[in-house]
């Protein structure tokens, strides 16, 4: 269920019992600080900021009215509803009583942490670069008849003149965004690629030979376009070669991830992989394939959470911690240590990333994750 109609359905007086355990439990953990309660002035203002935050379209907006809570919820379900966010979290064993550390980062003692952009650097043929979140719009370079053009939204666009197809020999260009950076590139065939944070993406500047061959570190989504038969299209990374024709898919090729994911959305690709015991396979729209070491295997997984980072969103399901804080860590660049054991959290759900990073850390440590915020440096600790 969506947490604006959770919402609703509590506002209303029409929840279950099983969900207003879920809404109430948030204000359970809210008033749970080192063993005791929080004041009502306290309590007032974190309910009135997290409530201020939650856009109930089509309802005039009602605060909630503090009640009695249920001292103990069976099911260990725990739901924080700011913003847009609806993250769900699941302990693997009940809570143990009502007087739990709830671990709280204050957004006033933490630097201000703003979220990613458009940001790469374009290297050309020569070695000259270009930070292109500092260049103007309208034309960046020509090289070997293409003229390079930063557009006002923030794309890269590569246009052919006939003089480029006589061009001797592909002059390569490389674009790539650092931590904290996004771009977008159409190559010169129209091919449109959107480079997710710490990403960069190899490729010559015109496509002359039989194949369209780039290569690519960190994620990218890729809208191939339609092009002769004999003209395929290739995306290489350190393990694997994805073979594709005119399709949409996303390749999840982040060095510190335990697998390289090729998610696909549309049309077909072949997954090639040399090193694997299943050399290639065919992946069909909704599914993903995983390489693991020696192991390409395919499954169904969800759309939506695979291209969340395209549309502006962090989106998990039963994500560990690490798998989180790797995300925000890309996104936000920002170093991330651990201290201790990690706390056994899962987490499921969805945060806009034009968010600042006190307000992510903010929505973590309801589910008891204590943060030490020192610079660009995060310290989890227990």
């Amino acid at each position: 269920m969506e947490a604006k109609e959770l919402l609703e359905k509590y506002r209303t007086g029409n929840c279950t019992d099983a969900e207003k355990a879920i809404v109430e439990t948030w204000y359970l953990k809210f008033e749970q600080e080192e063993g005791n309660l929080l004041s009502d002035t306290q309590i007032t203002d974190a309910t009135d900021r997290i409530w201020n935050r939650m856009p109930i379209h089509g309802v005039e907006e009602v605060k909630p009215v503090r009640r009695n809570l249920w001292p103990a919820i069976g099911t260990a379900a725990a739901v924080v509803l700011l913003g847009s966010l609806a993250l769900d979290f699941f302990s693997p064993s009940p809570l143990a009583s009502s007087k739990q550390q709830l671990s709280k980062v204050k957004p006033e003692t933490q630097p201000v942490i703003l979220p990613g952009g458009n940001k790469a650097v374009l290297t050309l043929a020569d070695g000259k670069q270009i930070t292109l979140d500092e260049a103007g719009n309208g034309k960046l370079a020509e090289q070997a008849g293409i003229t390079i053009t930063k557009t006002k939204d923030g794309q890269l666009v590569y246009t052919l003149s006939p003089s480029a197809v006589a061009a001797k020999g592909p002059a390569m260009n490389m674009i790539a965004t650092p931590k904290g950076g996004q771009y977008q590139v159409n190559l010169p065939d129209g091919t449109k690629v959107w480079l997710n944070a710490a990403s960069s993406l190899r490729y010559p500047a015109v496509f002359t030979a039989g194949v369209r061959q780039v290569s690519l570190t960190g994620e990218a989504y890729f809208e191939v376009a339609k092009v002769r038969p004999e003209m395929p299209f290739k995306v290489s990374t350190t393990t694997q070669t994805v073979e594709v024709l005119g399709t949409h898919f996303n390749i999840n090729s982040y060095t510190d991830e335990s697998a390289v994911k090729t998610t696909l959305l549309e049309g077909a690709v072949k997954v090639i992989s040399p090193s694997a015991a299943v050399k290639e396979l065919i992946l069909k729209p909704g599914q993903q394939s995983a390489l693991r070491g020696a192991q390409l295997n395919v499954a169904e997984v969800n759309e939506e959470e695979v291209m969340a980072w395209k549309n502006g969103m962090f989106r998990f399901r039963d994500a560990d911690l690490q798998t989180v804080m790797r995300s925000v860590a890309r996104w936000y660049d920002v170093q991330v240590n651990y201290e201790g054991t990690l706390p056994a959290r899962q987490f499921s759900g969805e945060i806009h990333r034009n968010i600042n990073l006190s307000e992510v850390l903010d929505i973590l440590s309801f589910f008891k994750v204590h943060f030490r915020v020192d610079g660009k440096t995060i310290t989890v600790t227990k």
